[in-house]
C-alpha cells in the first residue's frame, strides 16, 4: 500500500517521499493554509465570545449591553436556532444543527482538499472555521453565543457573532467567484 501511494504521489509531484510530494504539492499548501484560516476563525470567535460575555456578565443586569456606537451595541444573546433565531423551538434541535453543521464542515473540508485556488482556500477556511466555532459553541453551551448588534434608521439586524461574519464573507467569495470568474471561462 505505501509503495502505490509513493508511486502515486512521485508521479503527480516528481517527489521521492511520501511527506516530501504532500507537503510540496501546490494542492496540499492550499489545503493547510485553508485549515490555518479555519484554525484562527475558530479560534478567535470562540475567544471573542469568552471576552464578550464576560464583559457584560460583569455589568450584572438581565439583558446586558454595552452601546459602542448609535448604531453598533454589545448584547448577550443565546440563539437555540440558526440564523437570526429561526427554529429556536425545534424539537432536539441542538442535536439536528450539531449534525448538519458538522457534517457540512466535512464535505467543506473535502472540497478544500480538492481546491486549486487561493480565493477557494480562503473563503473554505472562512467558512469551515466560522460552522466549527459554532458547533463547539453549540456543544459546549447549548447554544450559540451572539454578540454584535447592528442598529439604523429604524431598522434592527438580529445579533451574530465573529463565526457568522467569517461564513457571510467566505460565501460571498464563492457567489463573486461564480459571478465573476466562471463567465470569463465561458467567452
Amino acid at each position: 500500500m505505501k509503495k502505490k501511494l509513493l508511486n502515486f504521489c512521485r508521479s503527480r509531484s516528481g517527489a521521492d517521499n511520501i511527506s516530501e510530494a504532500l507537503f510540496c504539492s501546490k494542492k496540499a499548501k492550499l489545503f493547510c493554509f485553508g485549515l490555518l484560516i479555519a484554525a484562527a476563525v475558530t479560534f478567535f470567535d470562540l475567544l471573542t465570545k469568552k471576552l464578550v460575555f464576560s464583559m457584560l456578565d460583569e455589568l450584572g443586569s438581565i439583558n446586558p449591553e454595552i452601546q459602542v456606537f448609535d448604531f453598533f451595541s454589545l448584547v448577550k444573546v443565546w440563539n437555540r436556532g440558526v440564523s437570526f433565531g429561526m427554529f429556536n423551538q425545534l424539537e432536539n434541535s441542538q442535536i439536528i444543527f450539531v449534525l448538519l453543521q458538522g457534517g457540512i464542515g466535512l464535505g467543506l473540508v473535502f472540497w478544500l482538499w480538492c481546491n486549486q485556488k487561493l480565493h477557494f482556500s480562503i473563503a473554505l477556511g472562512l467558512i469551515i472555521g466560522g460552522a466549527f466555532g459554532n458547533v463547539i459553541d453549540r456543544l459546549k453551551n447549548g447554544a450559540v453565543a451572539d454578540f454584535l448588534d447592528f442598529h439604523l434608521f429604524g431598522y434592527h439586524w438580529p445579533a451574530f457573532n465573529l463565526a457568522d461574519s467569517a461564513v457571510f464573507i467566505g460565501v460571498a467569495i464563492l457567489l463573486l467567484d461564480d459571478l465573476i470568474f466562471s463567465k470569463k471561462c465561458l467567452k
